[in-house]
């Protein structure tokens, strides 16, 4: 959390915007408000627990998504799959008539189109990997139980 720091006259007239760091545990230890709404250990729930319930935590919630990830692939799969054998069929049967050269036009085309937008979203993407990472770093029982549960859900 930063704060803006009060400017002297001299300093007005230069651009330079000045910051300085606000310890969070320390603004808790002053305001006691702060301890009344989020209690004296503050911190990550996760931690207050021992290391078994970490694990079984994480892996309950990664067999959870990986199943759901799994059930939704699968449905996915069937649906697009699905689609092309429907399309070759009809195209096969004279029903369907399709210009592969202007597939071809419009496929290019958004290929650079997603060239170009995969380009401005890269500070977007590189800061949630850097804040994923961190998370886990933090995290390392609940994260490892999670791939494990993930795991288990895809393969069961």
């Amino acid at each position: 959390m930063a704060a803006r720091r009060p400017r002297s006259a001299s300093e007005h007239d230069c651009d330079d915007d000045s910051y300085e760091v606000l310890d969070l545990t320390e603004y808790a230890r002053r305001h006691h408000w702060w301890n009344r709404v989020f209690g004296r250990n503050s911190g990550p729930i996760v931690e207050k627990y021992s290391v078994a319930t970490q694990i079984v935590m994480g892996g309950v919630t990664g067999w959870c998504a990986g199943f759901l990830f799994q059930k939704v692939g699968k449905l996915a799969a069937t649906a697009v799959g699905g689609g092309f054998l429907l399309l070759q069929i009809a195209s096969h049967s004279g029903y369907v008539q399709v210009d592969w050269k202007r597939v071809e036009k419009d496929v290019n085309k958004a290929k650079r189109q997603i060239k170009k937008r995969a380009n401005r979203a890269a500070p977007e993407i590189s800061t949630l990997i850097e804040e994923s990472t961190e998370f886990i770093k933090q995290n390392i029982v609940v994260s490892s139980g999670f791939v494990g549960g993930f795991l288990l859900g895809l393969a069961s």
